[in-house]
């Protein structure tokens, strides 16, 4: 699926929303339409590693790769914008063409590698791999490169997952990218939907899914009470 849309400055959502989107549409409303947020022992440890990994003064140079922290990133065509945890830049070899961009006081091109930390393992959905993806199609947007793969960092293995940015998934990225822009357009946040994945969620003592998904949408209450009338 592809999108044509541009979006402007007014228009960009945050790029972390997509992996809330991934995992559940309810939540993602509850988190970026209601500013709601449930803190648990997750989300408070992976908000600390976080701290730590975001420090923008923090530049490293090891073995050829220079590592850059806290990277602004915006897409006009996804309609997104964050920050990078970490981003590598590879150093381009002679057999590996023009696809690189250049850094100030070094020689050569670099291509970019984007690594994402997370504080668990990996999860069985793709809500940590599309979020990783969004930032490779950023930077390809930002840089005018083509970035193949990048990695997941989770601090309960501590492991690195590399992820290939394949069609399928960009093409997934996108689509849920204009999902995204739809609902913020409507404005309404998704019906809860009880699952196994609600007992994940760091939002469901918000959500009550149990309860609200048996609840009526105000909209169709208010169009059954015309109807009826």
């Amino acid at each position: 699926m592809t999108n044509e849309r541009v979006y402007t400055q007014d228009d960009l959502l945050p790029l972390s929303g997509i992996q809330h989107y991934a995992f559940c549409e309810r939540q993602w409303g509850l988190i970026h339409l209601e500013r709601q947020w449930e803190e648990n022992l997750g989300t408070a440890e992976g908000r600390i590693l976080h701290e730590r990994v975001h420090n923008p003064d923090i530049n490293e140079f090891r073995e050829g790769v220079v590592f850059a922290r806290s990277v602004h990133l915006v897409s006009h065509r996804l309609g997104l914008w964050g920050l990078a945890d970490m981003v590598e830049f590879h150093p381009v070899g002679s057999d590996e063409g023009k696809n690189g961009v250049p850094l100030p006081g070094r020689q050569g091109l670099f291509l970019p590698f984007p690594v994402e930390y997370k504080r668990g393992k990996p999860k069985k959905d793709d809500r940590d791999i599309v979020q990783l993806c969004a930032q490779a199609l950023c930077l390809e947007e930002m840089l005018r490169v083509i970035i193949e793969k990048g990695s997941l960092f989770y601090g309960q293995t501590q492991r690195r997952k590399d992820v290939v940015f394949d069609q399928g998934l960009r093409d997934r990225v996108t689509d849920l990218a204009g999902k995204m822009h739809d609902s913020f357009t409507v404005g309404e946040t998704a019906p809860a939907r009880k699952g196994v994945k609600c007992d994940l969620c760091s939002m469901v003592d918000v959500c009550l899914p149990q309860i609200t998904r048996k609840v009526k949408p105000v909209h169709k209450y208010l169009r059954d009470q015309l109807r009826d009338q």
